[in-house]
């Protein structure tokens, strides 16, 4: 994502600029595998080991160390001082606008660490675009540069990225639910990975990933089951849905095959997924390809687009302007899901959407 709204237009020009630099993507082996994650090491925030309910704080695309960060921190702490949650959700760009440069950069310190200063619990974290940037900010196109993020895990007292892809079960006896934090920036790069077979859509990497999310999906035995990532299946905001991205007919770099991904590992087996990537709250109904599982945008934690809806998909509830984040509140028998927008001068938080899922 770029730190402006974008424009089909203006997509075309950044895609075929980076097409012709698929070369910087270069070649690698990942550094770390999958897992499956309860607690954290000792000394730090855990994860609820006991309860019957979770208390989730849903955010994406906040990493920009800037005021309408902060002004959204804020506002979370006040929901936090009222309700305590248990554990955050960060859907990706955790680090505008390029990634960071090794685990000991300080952007960790000025985009995560300080932002979220009182936010004291386990923040369950995905990739984005932008935290793996070759060339252009947010090209997607050095796909390693994401071991950083996974190396931090060991140095911060929140940043919880065991691994790129891994799931965490809460509470670990008995869960409640599941979240399965999924890196789909392999297949949804702005720049493909052409020079890099490991990471190729049906290389190593994605096909080691799909394979231990089939297992790891059938094994759980969590009443909810909810999918995280960065790239969204549908959107109505201008980076607009999978196989369609930034209005673009091209294949791969349309997101076609985050489409296909979807449907054949996500659908009908979660009852959420969970992206960013666009700067807007959104909320959706399952389609009839969607099987069931409900698509929610959570990426204006720092940023908006400032535009109006394609009007592609019937939204619940959306909204391009505003800064803010949902939260969830999960039992057994139920998710009740709220959006809240942010007031930048008060740093506020309003309810602006609530909503009622059974078990």
């Amino acid at each position: 994502m770029t730190n402006t709204p974008s424009s089909p237009n203006n997509g075309i020009r950044r895609r075929t600029f980076l097409a012709g630099s698929a070369a910087a993507a270069g070649a690698g082996l990942v550094l770390s595998g999958p897992a499956r994650a309860g607690g954290l090491p000792s000394g730090r925030p855990g994860f609820p080991q006991t309860g019957s309910s979770v208390r989730v704080l849903i955010t994406g695309d906040a990493g920009t160390g800037e005021a309408p960060q902060y002004a959204v921190t804020k506002a979370a702490r006040a929901l936090h001082a009222q309700n305590p949650f248990g554990l955050a959700i960060g859907l990706g760009d955790n680090i505008y606008e390029s990634g960071p440069n090794g685990p000991d950069d300080k952007q960790f310190e000025e985009k995560f660490e300080k932002p979220n200063t009182g936010l004291d619990f386990p923040w369950v974290m995905a990739l984005g675009n932008h935290d793996t940037t070759a060339v252009f900010p947010g090209d997607g196109g050095w796909l390693l540069r994401g071991d950083a993020e996974v190396a931090y895990h060991s140095r911060s007292s929140r940043w919880y990225m065991p691994r790129r892809y891994y799931s965490v079960a809460v509470p670990e006896q008995a869960p409640v639910v599941e979240f399965f934090v999924l890196d789909l920036n392999p297949i949804a790069a702005y720049i493909p990975p052409f020079l890099a077979p490991y990471w190729e859509p049906n290389g190593t990497y994605m096909t080691a990933q799909r394979k231990w999310l089939r297992e790891a999906v059938a094994a759980s035995t969590a009443t909810w089951k909810i999918a995280c990532t960065h790239h969204p299946y549908i959107n109505n905001g201008p980076h607009g849905s999978a196989g369609g991205y930034d209005g673009i007919p091209i294949p791969p770099i349309n997101g076609v095959l985050v489409k296909e991904f979807f449907e054949q590992e996500i659908a009908g087996r979660f009852h959420f997924f969970m992206s960013g990537h666009d700067h807007s709250l959104q909320v959706f109904d399952p389609t009839i390809a969607s099987k069931g599982t409900r698509q929610l945008v959570s990426g204006a934690a720092a940023k908006t687009v400032e535009d109006r809806s394609s009007k592609e998909h019937p939204a619940l509830y959306e909204n391009f302007r505003d800064r803010g984040f949902m939260t969830m509140d999960i039992t057994a028998s139920g998710v009740d899901l709220r959006v809240f927008t942010v007031d930048l001068a008060t740093r506020t938080p309003t309810q602006v959407f609530t909503k009622s899922y059974s078990g």
